[in-house]
């Protein structure tokens, strides 16, 4: 990604621009994006539809583009309908643009830009990268005009309230970024660019990554998929009514499950850091100025220190509050931590439990059991981690019974 967003790593770039990020990510702001989640995971299980009873499949593509048509929607305040077009050119220049990435990131002879201007995957990354900026910055320059009028539009005393959250909840993080960057005098239209393209590149795939690792897992643990399935009928019944934010909280089984996925499988393995000054470690040792190192999110997450004995296992019960209380706060950061860590945490959360809840109340997931105590999921890594396989499962159409289903919830 960081040949389209190649600026935002600096560290004086990223600190104004993180003050504007921030705000546009609060709370009263993404829960307002509940609709557009609700409305395209509704899509993505009759795109599903035709699988049941098909046998195992991969659903990574179906999670993808519901996962894009999500993003580009709450992000740029565009339907892309790539669910209902797979072939769409920004969809595929997305996906192509990855592979050049991550092939790009494992090679080394591709690294230095003067050679890779020489190499055949050159001219296939700057025609996919063409494609993407081109789309994003006609959006931008189309938003920036019916800002404008609307502004124009306001009475002065209406201009007043340009800083209230409450007239930005149903905007766009394009419209957040123009307005709350201070409009013409605010962010260029390339930083534009390379903010909603970061938003939309990673909110894509690492939503996508997450939900496929968690209905792998739920295949393989029925058990757990059914507690699941429980609570989903404690909330909506039988009803097939469309998930409201007010469902949101009631689902808190459903996010320990999501949260205990993340924690064995997260879609970002391990960050990169560059150390800024000496820091002796408790161990001694020390990292000199300069230096770069890595750190394995992975690693963390399954360091006995933390999670106890059993910390291969695949237990959501371990994030009940009563469990869950730990010295230290990485122990469990799927999304990074610290002044770095990913804004958008929660509205990924968001998208992930809306888009489980849903395919989840019309279909089982049928995997291979995990015959073994502790998941096995073999991956692979391109930017994120994904499995090799695509994230193969089956499905079962789940037949509403009111004997199955307490019916409080509808």
């Amino acid at each position: 990604m960081a040949y389209f967003i190649r600026a935002v790593n600096t560290l004086s770039i990223w600190r104004r621009r993180r003050k504007v990020t921030v705000p546009a990510f609060s709370p009263k702001i993404i829960e307002n994006f509940v609709e557009v989640f609700s409305e395209q995971s509704e899509i993505l299980v009759k795109r599903l539809e035709p699988r049941v009873g098909t046998g195992q499949f991969s659903i990574w593509p179906y999670l993808s583009s519901y996962t894009l048509d999500s993003v580009s929607e709450t992000a740029m305040g565009v339907k892309l309908h790539a669910q209902e077009n797979p072939n769409s050119l920004f969809l595929q220049a997305i996906n192509k643009l990855l592979h050049l990435v991550s092939e790009r990131f494992f090679c080394l002879w591709l690294q230095p830009n003067w050679l890779y201007k020489f190499m055949p995957q050159y001219a296939t990354h700057e025609k996919n990268k063409n494609i993407m900026h081109e789309f994003v910055d006609q959006v931008i320059t189309k938003k920036r005009e019916e800002i404008k009028t609307k502004h124009e539009s306001k009475s002065e005393s209406e201009n007043k309230k340009d800083f209230d959250f409450d007239s930005y909840k149903r905007n766009s993080f394009l419209d957040l970024l123009i307005t709350l960057s201070g409009g013409e005098k605010g962010f260029t239209n390339v930083e534009l660019r390379e903010e909603v393209l970061t938003l939309t590149v990673a909110g894509t795939d690492t939503s996508a990554v997450s939900i496929g690792y968690t209905l792998v897992l739920l295949g393989k643990y029925p058990e757990i998929q059914e507690k699941v399935h429980q609570e989903l009928c404690d909330v909506f019944g039988d009803s097939d009514r469309p998930l409201v934010k007010e469902d949101i909280s009631k689902l808190k089984y459903l996010e320990r499950v999501v949260k205990e996925s993340l924690r064995l499988y997260p879609p970002v393995p391990f960050i990169a850091r560059k150390v800024l000054k000496d820091i002796k470690l408790s161990s001694g040792y020390v990292l000199p100025a300069g230096s770069g190192i890595i750190v394995s999110i992975w690693g963390i997450h399954r360091d006995p220190k933390y999670w106890g004995p059993d910390a291969e296992k695949f237990d959501p019960d371990r994030f009940l509050p009563e469990r869950f209380n730990f010295e230290h706060s990485c122990s469990f950061m799927p999304f990074s931590n610290g002044p770095r860590n990913c804004v958008g945490y929660q509205y990924a959360l968001m998208s992930m439990k809306i888009a489980l809840s849903t395919i989840l109340r019309r279909y089982r997931i049928v995997g291979k059991e995990g015959t073994l105590r502790n998941p096995f999921i073999k991956v692979k890594l391109q930017i994120m981690m994904k499995a090799v396989d695509d994230y193969q499962v089956a499905l079962e159409r789940r037949v509403p019974k009111t004997s199955d289903c307490n019916a409080r919830g509808s």
